[in-house]
């Protein structure tokens, strides 16, 4: 085996009737990787300790989320019960008809005479009503210009008047 070296010796040529390899020797790496190898008593380097720290972190704090979750899921459903105003995951409103505990199932009314079977977990949130859905709205729109304007609703009135006061309120706007 012949062995050559450059003049600065930082290449070395390892040459052989069988093969031929090349070894690169920097002997500033040589010391960094020296130094980043265990020491001889087999002692547990810092690194390793807090890796396994953070990863006992981390799965702790995931185990602890699914509890929490499973917690208020369970909550949740608990107060289902027929009547019940319901949104699904996926964005339907609508109420509580009947519950099938066997399969999981529940049947929500979307709309008078509209029914949806959805799973029981889809259903996501309780809706709860608020002051603005209580206030009434009559059927008849004239009673909400009536009052705006300050003049008595125009129930009894004939199409010609119905177009005279529609031109007179459009004179008002110029």
């Amino acid at each position: 085996m012949r062995v050559w070296a450059d003049t600065r010796g930082a290449k070395r040529m390892l040459l052989s009737t069988s093969y031929a390899s090349t070894e690169w020797n920097f002997p500033v790496f040589g010391h960094i990787t020296a130094q980043a190898q265990p020491q001889a008593g087999g002692g547990i380097d810092i690194m390793t300790i807090l890796l396994f720290v953070m990863l006992g972190i981390f799965i702790f704090m995931m185990f602890r989320r699914n509890k929490k979750t499973q917690q208020q899921q369970a909550t949740l459903q608990s107060q289902f019960a027929p009547g019940v105003e319901v949104m699904t995951s996926f964005g339907l409103f609508g109420r509580i008809v009947s519950i099938d505990d066997e399969d999981n199932k529940v049947v929500l009314e979307l709309s008078p005479g509209n029914l949806a079977t959805v799973h029981r977990q889809a259903v996501t949130k309780i809706v709860e009503p608020t002051a603005a859905e209580a206030t009434a709205v009559p059927d008849d729109a004239s009673s909400l210009t009536a009052e705006e304007h300050g003049s008595a609703p125009a129930g009894n009135e004939t199409p010609d008047e119905t177009l005279k006061r529609l031109n007179d309120e459009g004179k008002k706007d110029i």
